[in-house]
C-alpha cells in the first residue's frame, strides 16, 4: 500500500466523525444558543471530531473491522452528548 492509499483510507475512516462534528457545530447555534463561557464553534468542532474519531477507533478495536452500525450509533450519541455538554445545555 502506498502512502497516498494509506492517506485515503485514514481520511475515509474519519469521514463520518468529520461530518457529524461539522453538522453539530453548524446547527448548534440554532439548537443551543451560545452560553457564557462556552467554547467557540471551531473548538466545539475540534472536540467533537476528536471524540468521534476515538469512538470509531474503539469500534474498530472492539469489533475487528470498521463500518459497524453500532459504532455509528455510538458516534452520534457521544458527539451529541459532547455538544450538549460544550453548549452548556444543562444550564437551560
Amino acid at each position: 500500500m502506498s502512502a497516498l492509499d494509506l492517506l485515503y483510507h485514514l481520511l475515509n475512516f474519519a469521514a463520518p466523525a468529520f461530518f457529524v462534528a461539522g453538522v453539530l457545530a453548524l446547527q448548534a447555534r440554532f439548537l443551543l444558543p451560545q452560553a457564557a463561557g462556552a467554547p467557540g464553534r471551531w473548538a466545539q468542532f475540534a472536540i467533537n471530531l476528536i471524540a468521534g474519531v476515538a469512538v470509531l477507533c474503539a469500534g474498530l478495536v472492539y469489533f475487528g473491522r470498521d463500518g459497524m452500525m453500532l459504532t455509528y450509533g455510538a458516534l452520534v450519541v457521544v458527539c451529541g452528548t459532547a455538544q450538549w455538554w460544550l453548549g452548556r445545555g444543562w444550564k437551560r
